[in-house]
This record gives structure tokens, C-alpha cells and sequence, in this order.
């Protein structure tokens, strides 16, 4: 065995258990962002709450997100992804075990603000990570794969949550991902690395015989203000905020209820749709990174997905769908025509400085997110609007009149999404900032 073989396969190794363990964060935050919709019974009959007040305590989760996704992108390209993997695993971890002990509204929502606080860096630091130790040609493919990945925490906190609850209390299975989000702060201090680099290997490019991009000269402020007035960054940030931002809060909270309330479902039945919903989103992140990849091309593949998200829309508003086929291939079709937003990290990459990435991420990540804190509340509040004072077993039962209201907000977030498209750049695979 030669060294150069010796190297590449430990290079292999130290690459892939950095990406596990990072992965496994990513996996938790989709089971934070998603477990609301299976538990939103109980938190309703725990707290005493209305539909609006679930919905702010779901979206507690969304504010500090979204509120930290500029920082994340910041200490992403300045401390690096070791630092914030660690740090965001243990304050997540805290958070979950708070909320699992909450007695009141007010530590519940004390609970969702350190779990949306640690989670928040996560992703941008994974995204980050992953520009440094994948290959630039594969990155669309490479972001498929991560949030087909991290998708599964989104299926584990629809069905197989709701399955769980049958045998322990939802409190216990919040303390038990705390307990699991500790551990991974302990494997990111051991394992993740910032960079090739830092463990003795020469950096991608310099294995590809290509200069190294330019590393970052000036204070992350000025480099944040570059990213900030960049017009290129933006319109992922709205594309995001309409599709992303509407699909993750009807799937993370109020598709279970509407198909509860509506269509007279069990909470186990209902999850089996959105658990429909994630599979589908999942799946269709990894297809069209890989069909972005292959024909070199980003706005096309996000314009189609755009359009088809907005008439699944429109067919949840108007069609005269129910429980069964019908309604199951709606809900799939949700999850995989709202999947193109994860080519919105590919593009915001690649219109900015390489050594800026984490923070061009970091942008149009916000958009999603902040989308998301504004429509479950929002939804919610639609819903009260309409509600006859109906109750069943503690909860409020809103009718399909209430839910038909709310829907439009979907279709409304769906028609930025479509408008936010037409502005993209077309990158072709790459940064366009280098020659």
C-alpha cells in the first residue's frame, strides 16, 4: 500500500465520521422543527392553549432559528463548524430536556428557545463543512444527500413518534433527545474538524492540483455587509421564505390537525401523511440535486419545482380531496415539489466569495425560517378567527371552513416562491466569483 493510498483512504474516513456526526445533529434538528405537529394533543391539553398559542409555541422554535441564522453563517466562517456543532449539540440538548420538564407555558417556551438557539447553527455549519471537504461539482448532489438525511429525523418525529407515545409520555421522549443531543456536543468536540488541514491533509483543491480560493482578509463585518448588499443572495432568501418556510409549517404543525379535525383521523393515521409529506420532500432533495448536477443548471430545475408546488397548493385549496389515495398522493406531491429549495444553498454559494459561504447560507436559510415562524402563528390565528367555540376532549375543533381560510396563506407564500424564481442567477454548477 502505498502512502498516497494510505492517505486518501484515511482522508476518506476522517472526512465521512466528521459527516455522521454532523448528520446526526442535522437529524435532530428536523425531529425538533416537525415533533410539534405529533404532540400538538397533548401540548394543547398540557398548557391550555389556543390554537394561536400553539402556534407561538411551535414557532418559538422559528423565531430564535431565524433570528440566529445570520450569526450562524458569521461563526461559521470565523470559529468554525467544530466550535458550533459542539456548542449548538449542548444547548440544544438542554432546551429539550427543559421543555420535557415544563409545568407551565412559560418553561415551555423557555424549553423551544434553547432548542431553536442550539439547532440554529447546525445546519449552516454542516453546509460549511461540507464546502471544504466535498468537491465543488458535486455540492448540488452532496446537499441532496444531507437533507435526505436529515429529513429522517423529520419521519422519526411524524410516525414512528406517534407509535412511541403509545408507550411513553411525550415528555420522556424530549428528555431522551436532550440526553441524545449531549452526547453529540461530546462526539463533535472528538471528531468534527474545521478543515482538511487541520488533521494534515492538503486542502480539495490543492488535491485537484488548483490554487486555493482566496482565504478571508477583512473583519467578518465588512465581509457580512458584501453578503448583505449582494442582489444575487436574495432571491433564494424569498424562495425559501414562500416554499420552504409554508411547506415546513404545515408539515411541522397543522397537516395532523386539519386531518384530525376535518377528515375525523387518529393522530396515528394523520401522522402517516406527513410522515408521506417528509419521505417525499426527503427523496426529492437528493433527485434534484442530483438532476441539477448532471445538467449543470440550477433555475430551471427551481422554477419547475416552484410552479408544481404552487398548483399542489391550489389542489389542497380546491380539489374535493380526502382520507385515502387521494389525499396521500396530495400530500407526497407537497413534500416533493417543495423539495427544490435545497438548491437554493447551491446557488447562494456560488455567487459569493468561497470564504463567505457560510454566511451566504446563512441568508437565504433565514428565509425559510423566518417564513415558517410567520405561518404557524398566522395559521393558527386564521383558524380562531373562524372557530364556533367547538371543543372535543379539552381541544378546540376548528371545521373545514376554518381550515379552507388558512389554506390560502399556503397558496399565497406558494406565489412569492414562483415570483422569487424569476430572479435567480444562473450559476451552472459553479462560483461564479472565481475565474
Amino acid at each position: 500500500m502505498t502512502p498516497a493510498a494510505f492517505d486518501s483512504r484515511r482522508f476518506q474516513g476522517v472526512r465521512w465520521a466528521i459527516y455522521a456526526v454532523l448528520i446526526l445533529a442535522y437529524m435532530s434538528v428536523f425531529f425538533h422543527r416537525m415533533a410539534p405537529a405529533v404532540v400538538s394533543a397533548e401540548l394543547m391539553a398540557a398548557f391550555h392553549t389556543t390554537g394561536a398559542a400553539l402556534g407561538s409555541l411551535a414557532a418559538m422554535y422559528y423565531y430564535v432559528y431565524t433570528a440566529m441564522q445570520i450569526p450562524a453563517g458569521v461563526l461559521a466562517d470565523t470559529v468554525g463548524t467544530r466550535t458550533v456543532a459542539m456548542l449548538g449539540n449542548l444547548v440544544a440538548g438542554i432546551g429539550s430536556i427543559v421543555f420535557g420538564l415544563a409545568e407551565t407555558l412559560e418553561m415551555a417556551l423557555l424549553g423551544r428557545f434553547l432548542v431553536g438557539l442550539g439547532v440554529s447553527v447546525i445546519f449552516v455549519g454542516l453546509m460549511k463543512s461540507n464546502t471544504v471537504w466535498f468537491r465543488e461539482r458535486i455540492y448540488g448532489l452532496i446537499s441532496g444527500v444531507t437533507l435526505l438525511l436529515g429529513n429522517i429525523g423529520s419521519v422519526l418525529a411524524a410516525g414512528p413518534l406517534a407509535w412511541l407515545l403509545g408507550h411513553v409520555s411525550w415528555r420522556s421522549a424530549f428528555i431522551g433527545i436532550g440526553v441524545f443531543s449531549l452526547l453529540l456536543a461530546v462526539l463533535s468536540l472528538l471528531i468534527v474538524r474545521n478543515r482538511p488541514e487541520d488533521v494534515g491533509f492538503p486542502s480539495l483543491r490543492a488535491m485537484e492540483g488548483k490554487h486555493a480560493h482566496a482565504a478571508r482578509e477583512k473583519h467578518w463585518l465588512h465581509d457580512m455587509r458584501v453578503v448583505w448588499t449582494s442582489w444575487r443572495v436574495w432571491p433564494g432568501f424569498w424562495f425559501n421564505f414562500g416554499m420552504a418556510g409554508s411547506l415546513f409549517a404545515f408539515a411541522g404543525l397543522w397537516g395532523i390537525p386539519l386531518l384530525r379535525d376535518v377528515h375525523g383521523l387518529s393522530r396515528d393515521e394523520a401522522a402517516q401523511y406527513t410522515t408521506l409529506t417528509l419521505l417525499a420532500m426527503a427523496l426529492g432533495t437528493l433527485l434534484l440535486g442530483w438532476i441539477s448536477d448532471r445538467l449543470g443548471r440550477r433555475k430551471p430545475v427551481m422554477a419547475l419545482s416552484a410552479l408544481l408546488y404552487l398548483l399542489v397548493c391550489a389542489a389542497l385549496l380546491w380539489l374535493p380531496w380526502g382520507p385515502g389515495l387521494g389525499g396521500m398522493a396530495l400530500f407526497a406531491l407537497l413534500g416533493l415539489c417543495g423539495s427544490g429549495f435545497v438548491l437554493s444553498y447551491a446557488c447562494a454559494k456560488e455567487v459569493c466569495a468561497p470564504a463567505l459561504s457560510g454566511m451566504a447560507i446563512s441568508v437565504v436559510n433565514t428565509g425559510l425560517f423566518l417564513g415558517a415562524a410567520i405561518m404557524q402563528p398566522l395559521f393558527g390565528w386564521v383558524l380562531d378567527q373562524g372557530w364556533n367555540g367547538a371543543m372535543r376532549d379539552g381541544l378546540r375543533l376548528y371545521s373545514g371552513a376554518d381550515y379552507h381560510t388558512a389554506l390560502w396563506l399556503m397558496l399565497g407564500f406558494a406565489v412569492v416562491a414562483l415570483v422569487a424564481v424569476a430572479r435567480l442567477t444562473e450559476t451552472r454548477g459553479r462560483n461564479i466569483t472565481v475565474t
